[in-house]
């Protein structure tokens, strides 16, 4: 289903023209109101009225994650707080914590993008929301829960954790649209079934997951395990939060917000942009914040876009399943390993879990990599010789992937902590400082 035919078929060019005017209008008020930018255009010969064309965007400063926490808590505001009715921050676990607010007018805008994102998994008024997203100072829950009240639907804040009591409320309540991180999707079909409940024992018909890199494999063991539909959504607190781009039951790549948004990729050693369909750097300009407009910020995850139409009718472009971030990638020896490849390639293997957990550590000046994953009861075995086979089976398929030798592990069903947020998927031991 389709929320906004308006905007979300709209005419590529009519849509650009759109983006010019909120774009000029944007720098216009981060001239006024920033001063961190203010300087930085200064600094450029970029004025306020200098935006003529949207290629004029890549004469623009990028804007990092350091800078929001170099102007912490709210340096780069453009509206005063006498205008902001809600702030999010992240959690600071790996600096400072970057903090962003909403105008009245932009918690509209967040509800109308996630309106429309539930509208894509087929959520309609008669629809029941289990919002498993952490409410907070983390945007996910809210921005799943505005949403899914613009729409019309019933939403239940359940929030994470306690997930048997998750399953009983899904249960009694008829949940039919489930929200929360792909890997949470899993555990809490893991515990159903230790619970004796069958997946035709829900009403679930859909999901909508993000907040963590997932695969296409991971995606098929979603849906076969609480058969529904496993769409992916995307977003990032310093753009809006959830709801910056959707999934459609094409399955074609993630539907951009392109009026509230300009989507770039980027060469991300070089800065420069790349032709559509080429991976790189995700790069996101807001077009219609208030309270802290951002332009061209680098997210660091890796995708590529496209501007072709949909075969759903949406006319604005996708973006592909991001892949990795380039500052989780992980450097083996030279080599790029992203652990999303290393999830691919054990969901292609029968018996093995998706559950697992990647150790880097430094052997002498050697980078080692052992990949822990956990085997399927049924594949289970107190022999070592079957054990040993499964194992060298995995480390031949991982190898002839990544290109580099790897350590396999197979740890019993259900060793590896499970995650009701984001999965952590890396334990890096080295010291590279």
């Amino acid at each position: 289903m389709i929320w906004n035919k308006d905007i979300e078929t709209m005419p590529h060019d009519r849509l650009e023209q759109l983006q010019l005017q909120r774009l000029q209008d944007t720098v216009k008020r981060i001239y006024e109101y920033v001063p961190m930018y203010k300087k930085r255009l200064d600094e450029a010969g970029i004025g306020p009225n200098s935006i003529k064309t949207l290629d004029d965007l890549e004469k623009l400063p990028f804007t990092l994650k350091t800078d929001l926490r170099d102007n912490y808590p709210f340096g780069l505001f453009a509206a005063p707080m006498k205008d902001i009715v809600r702030v999010h921050a992240s959690s600071g676990t790996t600096g400072k914590s970057t903090v962003v607010g909403y105008t009245a007018k932009d918690i509209e805008t967040w509800a109308e993008l996630m309106a429309r994102t539930l509208a894509s998994a087929g959520t309609t008024k008669e629809d029941v929301v289990h919002n498993a997203y952490g409410y907070g100072l983390f945007t996910g829950g809210l921005g799943i829960h505005y949403g899914g009240e613009r729409l019309g639907a019933t939403v239940i804040p359940i929030s994470g954790g306690n997930t048997k009591r998750q399953i009983t409320i899904m249960q009694d309540f008829g949940s039919t649209i489930l929200a929360c991180t792909p890997s949470y999707a899993l555990y809490i079909a893991e515990v159903a079934k230790e619970m004796g409940i069958k997946k035709g024992d829900l009403k679930l018909k859909a999901g909508v997951f993000g907040a963590e890199p997932w695969s296409d494999s991971m995606r098929r063991e979603i849906e076969e395990k609480l058969g529904i539909l496993a769409l992916d959504i995307y977003g990032l607190s310093e753009i809006i939060g959830p709801g910056v781009a959707y999934e459609c039951p094409e399955k074609n790549g993630l539907h951009i917000g392109e009026d509230h948004f300009i989507v770039e990729v980027i060469d991300p050693e070089t800065g420069k942009r790349l032709p559509p369909g080429e991976r790189g750097e995700l790069v996101f300009t807001t077009i219609t914040k208030e309270a802290i407009p951002v332009i061209r910020y680098r997210t660091r995850d890796i995708s590529a876009v496209h501007f072709e139409e949909c075969a759903c009718g949406r006319t604005v472009a996708r973006m592909d399943r991001v892949t990795g971030r380039t500052d989780d990638m992980l450097i083996i020896r030279g080599v790029n390993v992203f652990p999303s490849q290393i999830e691919h390639v054990l969901m292609q293997i029968d018996g093995t879990e998706p559950h697992y957990q990647l150790v880097v550590d430094r052997v002498g000046q050697l980078d080692v990599i052992e990949v822990q994953v956990e085997v399927n009861e049924k594949y289970f075995s107190d022999e070592v010789k079957l054990l040993e086979a499964f194992e060298n089976k995995i480390r031949e398929e991982l190898e002839s992937i990544l290109n580099i030798s790897v350590g396999v592990k197979l740890v019993e069903p259900k060793t590896i902590q499970r995650s009701e947020g984001k999965a952590k998927r890396v334990i890096d031991k080295r010291n590279l400082s």
